[in-house]
């Protein structure tokens, strides 16, 4: 199978250009620039990309790579950075922009370039630089400008040299997908390759020949990625794999019945499951504080998972559901600084008796990891839930967590997911679920006075959660979602629409 070697010069968007080139049936990997020249012969690449960066491409401690990448005799596209370090190495001059261009800006382009077959010759694409290319590299030629930028791409043909100051891999780019696709299908020529059917047959052979005739064992926490890597362990070393399913008592309505009911009636899979509801409610008893009520979870958890560990002895794999953007934000795949630590990246529990982790899924982003749950039969109410938080709604009620509160907001969440799918917004929305606030105000329900609890809904669209807009709901949807919560939820006479986008807000409201 051909592969395409990303290397990661820190820009925002670099996580994206993978994803885009996993879409169009490619498999791709980033890596750090500081890859050595030894390690890219290694990976085999058929074809790399330069990212963007926030550094300047002549300034001293400048990102660069060995130039000898360019005489491996494959394609090289260099995306805005990217563009700019490849002049630089080849013997062009960048320069302080003269104009400096952020956002979308109208450029003409060569169409005879087969980077832009079949691409108008003016349309808008997402620029974001303020450098520009000066004098292109020798044996190339500029193949787009803008009205503030003589090189706004540039080709060395003969050796399948490209290089683009705009970001073809963000949606703002109107022809973004399309000149990707002439990059890896034409230049390149590659086919797609890349599916989740092909994807299958060599994880499934690759956890067979790691695991042999050996043990796992996976925490199953209910989310899509635990439940997907328990469906390509069961079918690759059948009953020797064992889950254990911690249920906290803070999961949403009916989902560690259900869980467990696909899992154990549909997969055959060996779940054993631990009801501590009560323990974590007392542990969690008069506790406000977002960060306190995480960490009383985080340690709840691994003592109950490590009791019921030992009674199942040792194992000889710890199996766990980490995904490509868990690896990469933490640090561990690419050059981008560190959004966020997770739990299951970069360390192994001390807790249980096993020799080795294996991660199935640790190649594959979370749209792919759903196709590869379908691919796998398990079902779509399953494969298609919405994004969950370890401490499950512990951090979306406002306060302290009781038992009346979780009844509340279980049953108003239900009733917000239940009215987005029927409305047809179950899949377009990126992450939708309902907040008990701590907030209690008077009401009229019967002729009576009532004070009692508000609802929040949130609602958002994003492409990599690291920044979000409220989605624009139709009226008539929060209209019936809240006529709804208010008749059929006790205690709540009030719902709230959030409105706030990432920054300044965040996803989760704790």
């Amino acid at each position: 199978m051909k592969k395409v070697l990303i290397l990661d010069f820190g820009g925002q968007y670099n996580l994206l250009v993978a994803r885009r080139v996993r879409e169009c049936g490619v498999y791709c990997e980033l890596k750090s620039f500081r890859i050595s020249m030894d390690e890219v012969r290694s990976f085999q690449p058929d074809a790399l990309i330069f990212t963007g960066g926030p550094a300047t491409v002549f300034e001293e401690g400048a990102p660069t790579v060995d130039a000898g990448l360019f005489s491996m005799g494959i394609p090289v596209l260099g995306i805005c950075y990217g563009m700019q370090l490849m002049m630089h190495l080849l013997g062009g001059q960048c320069r302080k922009a003269i104009t400096r261009e952020y956002g979308k800006t109208e450029l003409t382009v060569n169409t005879a370039s087969p980077l832009f077959a079949g691409v108008p010759e003016k349309a808008v694409y997402w620029m974001s630089h303020g450098v520009e290319v000066e004098t292109a590299a020798p044996g190339f030629t500029a193949i787009a400008h803008s009205d503030g930028c003589r090189h706004a791409a540039v080709e060395c043909r003969e050796k399948k040299l490209y290089g683009v100051q705009f970001h073809p891999e963000v949606v703002h780019t109107e022809y973004g997908t399309k000149i990707l696709e002439n990059f890896l299908y034409g230049i390149c020529g590659f086919s797609r390759e890349w599916t989740m059917e092909s994807y299958v047959e060599t994880a499934l052979r690759e956890c067979r020949e790691k695991i042999g005739d050996k043990r796992v064992l996976l925490a199953l926490s209910g989310g899509v990625d635990s439940a997907v890597a328990a469906a390509l362990l069961q079918r690759a070393v059948g009953d020797r794999l064992t889950c254990i399913f911690v249920d906290h008592g803070l999961l949403r309505l009916n989902e560690g019945d259900e869980v467990e009911r696909v899992m154990k009636g549909e997969f055959h899979v060996d779940v054993r499951r631990v009801n501590a509801q009560d323990l974590f409610l007392s542990k969690l008893a008069g506790v406000t504080e977002p960060e306190r009520k995480r960490k009383i979870i985080g340690e709840e958890f691994i003592r109950v998972f490590e009791a019921e560990a030992k009674k199942i002895g040792k194992v000889d794999f710890l199996a766990q559901g980490t995904i490509y953007p868990d690896v990469v934000e933490s640090g561990l795949g690419g050059e981008s600084t560190v959004v966020k630590s997770h739990h299951n990246v970069g360390g192994l529990p001390d807790c249980v008796d096993f020799e080795e982790i294996i991660e199935p899924l640790r190649r594959l982003f979370k749209d792919e990891v759903r196709q590869l749950g379908l691919t796998l039969g398990l079902p779509e109410s399953l494969v298609w839930r919405q994004p969950f938080p370890g401490p499950g709604l512990a951090i979306r009620i406002i306060g302290e967590i009781t038992r009346e509160k979780l009844d509340i907001l279980r049953k108003a969440d239900a009733i917000f997911r239940e009215e987005m799918a029927l409305a047809g917004l179950d899949r377009t929305a990126n992450q939708y679920f309902a907040a008990l606030t701590n907030m209690r105000s008077v009401g009229i329900m019967g002729d009576e006075r009532t004070y009692d609890y508000a609802i929040a809904l949130r609602s958002v669209q994003t492409q990599d959660f690291m920044t979000a807009t409220w989605s624009r709901l139709p009226y008539e949807l929060l209209d019936k979602v809240s006529g709804r919560i208010v008749g059929e939820v006790p205690h709540i006479n009030r719902v709230l629409y959030d409105v706030t986008s990432k920054p300044p807000a965040t996803v989760e409201w704790e």
